[in-house]
Parts: C-alpha cells; structure tokens; sequence
C-alpha cells in the first residue's frame, strides 16, 4: 500500500456491513485502509436487487436496534442524517395472518395493542402483557450494555462479576417460546411473539429467553426503513469513509490471507491473480467460516467450525408487480398451523416444510421509490433448512436440502405455496397473473455468491454454546494482526449487531497498537458537558416518614403484647 511511513495501514476483507463500518472507523483513527470485495457492490447481503424502476431489498428490509445506527454515525463524527439516511417508521409494524383466517396487527401504539392482546386473552392479558415487555426490556438494556458493547476474548471473560450477575436475569437456559408460554396463555399469542427467532435464523423452541429482545425493541422503538432501501445505510458509511481516505477495490477476490515466516502473523493479504498487497493488519469480514477454511491454512479449528450448528437459509423471492396489493402492509408474516413441526422440519431435518411459515415485505407500500407509480415490489422470504452435503442429505425422510436436490421444484413449491397462502388469508386475487417479472435467491446462490457456509443467511448459530466466548473471536486465535467482523464473529448476526461488533473489532485493533479511540469521549444528556439541577437523579428513601413512625408504633405494639 502506498502509504506514508509513519501511518498504520489495514486491508479488510468484505465490503459487508461489518466492513465498510470496521474500515471508517479505522481511518478516523488515522490508519490507511483499504477494502478488498469480490462482488462488483457493496453491502454483501445488505444490497439491492433492480429491475426497470423496481427496487428490492436483498437481505434486510427492515431496522431495529436504531441507537446501534446512530452511535455508528456519531463516532465517525456524523449523523444519519447528515449523512443522508433518512428512516420511516413503519406502522403498524407487521400483519400477522393465522391459517383459521384470523390476524393480528403489532404495534407501538399502546392503545392498539391493548385491544389487540385483551381480543384474545382479556383484560389480565394486557397486564400480563405489559409484564413481558418488562422482561424484555431488561434482555434488552442488559444485553447491549454487557454483550454488545463488551468483547469476550476467553472462557473466562464469562466470569467478570458485571455480566455474571445478570447471566439468570437473561435467561439463556429457557427457550423464547417456554418464557412467552408464561405471559401468554393463549397458543395464538405465544405465536406472536415469538416468531422474531426467525431473525436469528433459529427456532423459536430453541432460541435463548434473551432474544426476546428482537420483540422488545420493535414494539418499544419501532421499525424503521431507510428510504431507498436499506443500502442507503451502506451507502452513507462507505461515503464517510471514503472522505476519511478509505479506498475501495471491487470485483477483487482474495485468494489467500498472506502471513510471515513463523505463520503466526498476518502481513498482508494474495489476490487472486497473484498480487500481494502488504498491511500493518488484516481484518476479516467475509464469512468467517469460510475464511477460516479457504483464506487460511487449514486447521482443527477452521474444521471444526464446519461442524457447529449454523443458522438457516431461505428461499427469497423478488416479485415486481403490475399493479398494487392492497391488502398486504408493509411487513407481513404468514403463520403455520403447524408451527413447531415447521420449525423442526427446518432446524432439526433440514428440510423444506410442507406449510412454511415465510415473511413478506413490500418496499414500495412506504417508499414509493421501491416501484413505478400504481405498482409494488415484493420480498418474499421463506425459511428453509441450510445446505447438507451428500453423505449427510442420504437416508433422510422428506424433502432434503442438499446438492442433489431439484432446486427447481422446490422452488416452484414454495412459489404455488405463498401464492395460495396469500391470496387464501388475505383475499387478494390472482396474484401470479400480476407478476411481472421474478428473481430467485437459493441456498445455492446464497453460498455461490456471497461464500456462506452451507449458505446459511445469518451465519452460525445463536445457540448458547455458540454466543458470548464460545463464539468465535474477533482476533485469531494463534495468529496475531489478524482480526474478523461479522455474522458469525462476536457478538453476532443481524446488521445493528455486526455495527456493535464493527466497534468492538476496531477498538480491540487500536488497543493492539496502542492507539487511542477517537469516539471515546461520550457527551452527557444536554451535550454540554453538564448536568442540569432539574435532570438530576434523585433516589427516594426505600421507607418514608409515615412508614417510619407506622414501623416504631408496630414494633412496640409487638413489644407490649409480647410482655403481656
């Protein structure tokens, strides 16, 4: 790299979330970066799918966790707004249709919610309502404050008494569904909100109590879109860091990550027609387990990783059609009857459930940009199990999902399914003679284009062997200089947490070279570096006077009694 001597220099690896916001924040604090990207765009699946004038989301189509964004932004000494994201709130937040023809609407609007809830469980269902976003707030405010902005470099980073003494008060040991089950009495409920596992790419009979929290900050911060997809998010973190003098190859595929003599520290990165580009450090946001076992030398590790439990994949459809459909909102989802076997058809058999539960997202019902005037676009995303490979899909019963497998059936399947489901609970009509024009996404593709591990969409799993620091670390183990961001590095999947994670990488890099962080400094709630008299926080006396005085004359009315 062509760099002044004095200045650090660092090459990322992915042009994903992780990477563009890993590579600003590094050149804010002064390294010379560049980006390496294999595609011809960035944002990995955080881009954009078009078609004459229609627009989709490829990966992520809606946002939550929106502090996670905005501290991104402020840190490298912006705003979302400033930097040209503009977010829409969407509401209500989704439509949820059941198979008895029955709906249910989520919202932040509180009073929405009452009647929704107290429709099907009563007036105690709304408090026992309240009573579960109280939990969920808790998984909430625990969590970023003691995962996401905190690192685990080893087991016993486990063990410092901050994060040990909310371990229970997280309930990782229960299932979302088994802590729902005791707010919700009714199984429709306990359907609705526990679905959101599906974000984590788990089952809700698997998922960690903890990530209730997925529902938490929907319903108490909203969901939000950016206007002109979720790019815009990419876009605007890839300008900062280009004015920082971040540079940009793409269509540039790395063969190899480039190590020293002793092969315990990375130098540089092999491209793959034989250019070697050298670098103070080297950080890694392609998927990890492929890097692991195609960009280094081969290990127990980077093997062993092939073997954990990985999160789903899906069948994504992209529909442009030639006129509105009313009935769909913004953000729908469409449930099974048979909701658990559906999600162990997909987590434990790996298969294609007969009657899948699948999300479907319309752009342009929000953003008129999404579609020409009087028309939509359509996400449609279907879980299905990762994929298996030979020896593991033979002997299985049901529609296995491995490489010997007619995509183009399943695909088909899939299709007459959502149709049918679609127009069977909403009562649109003839919904295929409104398509226009179709683009598919594989587990297949998933892995052709983007290199992910049995073209898993969200990485590894989120199980609780595989969070906190059993997951894989943002540093290498034995090879120093050598960092990861990303899904299936610490702290995990989901596009606010891979920016969490972009932070915690960064700042683990600086400290390496002892350098300071340039967005330390965190400014008070007037921002002016003081506190106001009438903001102070007060503490109330756990007993008042009255209670005082009504506990002395208690006391010796026992005492009396007691030496009568």
């Amino acid at each position: 790299m062509n760099a002044k001597s004095e200045q650090r220099t660092a090459i990322v690896v992915g042009a994903g979330v992780g990477g563009v916001a890993t590579a600003a924040r590094l050149a804010k604090a002064g390294f010379d970066v560049i980006v390496f990207e294999r595609n011809d765009f960035t944002g990995g699946r955080c881009s954009l799918l078009h078609h004459e004038g229609y627009r989709f989301d490829q990966g992520p189509s809606l946002l939550l966790l929106p502090g996670l964004f905005r501290e991104t932004f402020e840190d490298l000494g912006s705003s979302l707004e400033a930097a040209g994201v503009r977010l829409m709130k969407c509401e209500p937040n989704y439509n949820i249709w059941f198979d008895d023809g029955e709906s249910f609407e989520l919202s932040t609007d509180v009073a929405r919610m009452k009647l929704e809830v107290e429709k099907w469980e009563g007036k105690d269902g709304f408090e026992r309502y309240l009573a579960f976003l109280q939990e969920a707030h808790r998984h909430y405010e625990i969590s970023v404050a003691q995962v996401l902005k905190r690192n685990f470099t080893w087991l016993f980073s486990m063990a410092r008494p901050s994060f040990l003494r909310h371990l229970f008060p997280l309930h990782p040991f229960e299932s979302i569904y088994s802590r729902a089950s005791k707010y919700f009495w009714t199984e429709r409920l306990r359907r609705v909100f526990t679905f959101g596992s599906m974000y984590m790419g788990m089952s809700p009979f698997d998922a960690p109590g903890t990530y209730s929290l997925l529902q938490y900050t929907e319903l108490a911060e909203g969901i939000w879109y950016p206007k002109g997809g979720f790019h815009s998010v990419v876009d605007a973190l890839v300008n900062i860091g280009e004015r920082l003098g971040v540079r940009y190859r793409l269509s540039t595929s790395v063969a190899s990550v480039k190590l020293d003599d002793s092969g315990r520290r990375a130098t540089g990165v092999v491209l793959e027609n034989g250019e070697i580009v050298l670098a103070d450090v080297v950080i890694i946001n392609a998927d990890l387990v492929y890097a692991y076992n195609n960009l280094l030398p081969e290990s127990s590790y980077g093997r062993s990783l092939e073997k954990r439990s990985s999160s789903c994949s899906s069948i994504s459809f992209y529909w442009a059609m030639d006129r509105r459909i009313p009935e769909l909102t913004t953000h729908n989802i469409f449930l099974a009857k048979h909701y658990r076997e559906s999600f162990d058809d997909i987590f434990k058999q790996q298969l294609i459930p007969a009657e899948p539960s699948f999300y479907v997202n319309v752009p342009s019902r929000i953003d008129s940009t999404a579609a020409p005037h009087g028309k939509d676009s359509i996400v449609v995303l279907v879980p299905v199990g990762h994929l298996l490979d030979d020896r593991q899909g033979i002997g299985r019963k049901g529609l296995a999902v491995d490489s010997k497998q007619d995509w183009e059936a399943m695909v088909a399947k899939a299709r007459h399914t959502v149709f049918s489901t679609i127009e069977a609970r909403t009562g649109a009509r003839d919904l295929q003679g409104a398509l226009v024009k179709e683009i598919v996404n594989t587990p297949q593709s998933w892995k052709n284009v983007f290199n992910l591990d049995k073209g898993a969409i969200l990485g590894l799993s989120h199980s609780f062997f595989n969070v906190l620091s059993f997951r894989p670390k943002t540093k290498h183990p034995s090879i120093d200089r050598l960092h990861f961001v990303g899904a299936s590095a610490h702290p995990g999947t989901g596009v606010p947490i891979v920016l969490a994670g972009a932070k915690i990488t960064s700042e683990q890099v600086l400290e390496n070279f002892g350098l300071a962080k340039p967005w330390a400094e965190k400014k008070t709630k007037n921002g002016k570096g003081e506190v106001k008299e009438i903001d102070r926080v007060h503490v109330l006396p756990l007993l008042s006077n009255v209670h005082i005085a009504a506990l002395v004359l208690f006391m010796m009315l026992a005492i009396f009694v007691y030496q009568r």
